[in-house]
């Protein structure tokens, strides 16, 4: 295809670094945010390989909603234009099975759609990738995070060995390094900073007496107003008395130690990785392999002997290129560690006092998505995307209203705007999931 035909005045950084390499064919693994110009990427490389008078499905990108699949297909229109007869098919979950049966008899070129129901038409033969030449996953953060991972790979387990694979992400959480090196060969790996390059975590420490641990950690979340908080201590009943503590305060705050069972735990991780907690308090021990994304602060309410364990604390905010806020109080006497965190670091810390801290009457701290519990999970064969289908197909609520959505065995937790909980939990308890009725319930 002739690129100078599609009126590009000027490259995006995502474009520029990663057109060459798919224009060659290899893999790509790039770190683009929305509105970085990445549809435009792939969607040329798609357009530069395929062979229009071959009526095969030949390309296919997995999107995570609805409405990011539209923007893509109808991307993809806009730069197919100049090439005759291209087929271009949205294939997404809470859409009719009569009107995407009748166009893949059809056999399009590039299909376009959501895991879910990408994988519903691979198992029922009516998709069939085995002329698959380019598989994209576009925004793979966004779908493992709605719990996609499962459709993902059996998706991808349908596709030919021999293909160009390009993934794309805001964010490099574990899973997908995983899913990379499963699935991509030699990827040529791009990170495209769209801001906050280098960052540096804001860490400050403040000096308190003693008996007002509790009081002075109210007055940092009162002055800095935190979105979202991981406050650790150094012994789990500590978590849990603290927790309750805050909650009794008005703030939404939860414990996370080695006393939960399981489906606590499960429930805990759930709604702090989804956005439906202000406050999550935690041991070193529970918070290993903690996936929260853009974690305001970091609040060390006791610090740690070891100066290793509090940079590995306060590491956990300022992720992705997002500013840090790490906020650690001590007393005098714990001053030795203090001094041990200043030679490990190589670096003076900042010491306030807690009078300089400005309190604000009645405030709270509200999080701003809610989860729901659904009494049905994998071993139900609940699915992301029938959830995700059940709140959105026929009702006034968007995709991007749903938040992060978890399956376990028998439990899934969806998390909502605050502003639509309440909708949402109606339409799912009165309404059914793939056809069935489950129970729902609202957490605290």
């Amino acid at each position: 295809m002739n690129i100078e035909s599609l009126d590009y005045q000027a490259m995006t950084p995502i474009q520029t670094q990663s057109l060459p390499a798919i224009l060659k064919g290899k893999d790509l693994l790039a770190q683009a945010k929305t509105g970085s110009g990445k549809t435009a990427a792939f969607a040329i490389g798609i357009l530069h390989k395929f062979e229009p008078q071959t009526y095969q499905t030949q390309a296919l990108v997995l999107c995570p909603t609805r409405e990011l699949a539209d923007q893509v297909s109808k991307e993809l229109r806009r730069l197919a234009r100049a090439i005759p007869n291209t087929s271009i098919l949205t294939l997404c979950g809470g859409k009719p099975m009569g009107p995407q049966l009748a166009a893949l008899e059809r056999n399009p070129h590039i299909v376009v759609g959501t895991p879910g129901r990408i994988l519903k038409h691979l198992e029922k033969g009516t998709l069939k990738l085995t002329t698959l030449k380019v598989l994209v996953l576009d925004e793979v953060d966004r779908m493992l995070s709605l719990g996609f991972q499962e459709e993902i790979m059996r998706v991808i387990e349908r596709t030919p060995r021999q293909k160009q694979t390009l993934l794309f992400s805001a964010t490099y959480p574990n899973e997908i390094k995983h899913i990379s090196n499963t699935i991509q060969k030699d990827p040529v790996d791009i990170r495209v900073e769209s801001l906050h390059d280098n960052t540096k975590i804001k860490q400050v420490f403040y000096e308190i007496q003693k008996g007002e641990r509790t009081k002075i950690l109210t007055a940092l979340l009162e002055h800095y107003r935190p979105e979202s908080s991981l406050v650790f201590c150094n012994r789990k009943q500590q978590c849990q008395e603290l927790a309750d503590a805050l909650w009794q305060q008005g703030f939404h705050a939860l414990a996370l130690h080695g006393d939960l069972d399981q489906k606590e735990r499960d429930q805990v991780l759930a709604q702090a990785a989804n956005k439906s907690t202000s406050i999550l308090v935690a041991t070193d021990v529970a918070a290993r392999g903690l996936d929260i994304k853009d974690l305001s602060a970091v609040i060390v309410f006791e610090i740690s002997p070891d100066p290793e364990v509090h940079i590995h604390r306060i590491g956990r905010t300022g992720r992705a290129g997002s500013a840090g806020l790490a906020l650690s109080l001590f007393m005098a006497s714990e001053a030795p560690k203090v001094n041990a965190i200043e030679d490990y670091q190589k670096n003076p810390v900042t010491i306030r006092k807690p009078t300089t801290l400005k309190t604000r009457e009645n405030f709270k701290l509200s999080p701003p998505m809610v989860t729901l519990c659904i009494n049905g999970g994998r071993k139900e064969k609940v699915r992301a995307g029938d959830i995700l289908g059940a709140l959105t197909a026929n009702t006034a609520l968007a995709g991007q209203q749903i938040g992060k959505i978890d399956i376990f065995d028998h439990f899934a937790y969806v998390a909502t705007e605050r502003s639509i909980a309440k909708q949402a939990l109606k339409i799912l308890s009165e309404g059914k999931i793939k056809g069935r009725k489950f129970r729902v319930r609202k957490l605290r």
